[in-house]
Order: C-alpha cells, then sequence, then structure tokens
C-alpha cells in the first residue's frame, strides 16, 4: 500500500494540473492520485499523508454551490473516520485579482474539515508575496496549505511547490 495520497476537485483544469505538479515532488512508488470523486473513501486510513487541493468555489460558502462540488460528499463519507496519528495537508487555488476578498477561502473548509476527523494539518505557508483583501484561508499571517494563484502568478506555482512538499515531507517523515 502507498503512504501517500494526493485527492483533487475540480478535473481537468488549473486544480489538476497543480495536483499532477505536487504528484511529481512524491515517488510515485510510494503515492497515489486521485481526483475525490474516484477516490475509495474506506482505503483512507491507509495512508500516512493526506493531500487534498482544491480552488476557491464561485460562491460566499462551498455550501451555497451546485451539487457537483464533489468535496461536499466527499466530507460527508470521511466523517466517521479518526484520522489522528494521519497527516493532512492542503493547496489551495484563488485569483488575488479578481477575488482578493476570497483568496483561497476554501484552505479554511479543508482545515475544519480536517479538524473534524482529528488529522494532524501540515503545510501552513505564509501570506508573504501575495496581493489580497481577505481569506477565510488564513491566520496569524499563514495560509492553512499552500496558495497559489495560476491566474496571476503562475511563475512562482513550480517553486512554491518544491518548498511546499519539502516541507511536508520532513513534516511526516515521508
Amino acid at each position: 500500500m502507498k503512504k501517500i495520497v494526493v485527492l483533487f476537485w475540480g478535473k481537468a483544469g488549473n486544480v489538476e494540473r497543480a495536483a499532477r505538479k505536487v504528484y511529481a515532488m512524491f515517488n510515485a512508488d510510494e503515492t497515489d492520485i486521485f481526483d475525490v470523486d474516484s477516490f475509495d473513501v474506506s482505503t483512507i486510513e491507509n495512508y500516512k499523508l493526506i493531500i487534498w487541493g482544491g480552488s476557491t468555489i464561485g460562491a460566499e460558502s462551498w455550501l451555497d454551490t451546485k451539487a457537483n462540488n464533489e468535496w461536499n460528499r466527499f466530507f460527508r463519507n470521511i466523517e466517521h473516520f479518526d484520522l489522528s496519528g494521519k497527516y493532512i495537508a492542503f493547496f489551495g487555488l484563488g485569483d488575488q485579482v479578481l477575488y482578493p476578498e476570497h483568496f483561497v477561502d476554501g484552505l479554511g473548509v479543508f482545515k475544519e474539515e480536517a479538524e473534524k476527523v482529528n488529522g494532524k494539518i501540515i503545510g501552513q505557508w505564509p501570506a508573504d508575496g501575495y496581493k489580497f483583501s481577505d481569506s477565510d484561508g488564513l491566520a496569524d499571517g499563514r495560509f492553512f496549505g499552500l496558495a497559489l494563484d495560476l491566474d496571476n502568478q503562475d511563475e512562482l506555482t513550480g517553486e512554491r511547490i518544491k518548498k511546499w512538499t519539502d516541507q511536508l515531507k520532513a513534516a511526516s517523515g515521508l
């Protein structure tokens, strides 16, 4: 069984592109990658490091989004698991220019859901180098996970992913 899983939603866009870059930073023999719709949640306890990736949805709250937001279904399906002893990290995509008041808000949702299943959250990321007005994915100058803006700072994405995944490897011992 592999030790790491990268889970993402939505498919076939910037989120999947970022997820594949994150996946490429780990040993393929130890890492799986799935969109959350294809992932068998009954296997989640088999992984030591669980990485979630998504975007800020075009709504005030993920609960306000359409039913095709697979994260909502995923979170309901894992809520009976106890992931104590498992590391959970997140990356989130946002647009600092068009949506500066909701930049990577999805990281806040990820944090809340990881806490519900007792996961050990790792991978906080500094807010330095970003220009936005508000984020539910931020506290004390640090994002709850890696913040990516592929629309306005794509040239920084590769370097940010590399530094972040190195941080995850050190924190998880993988």
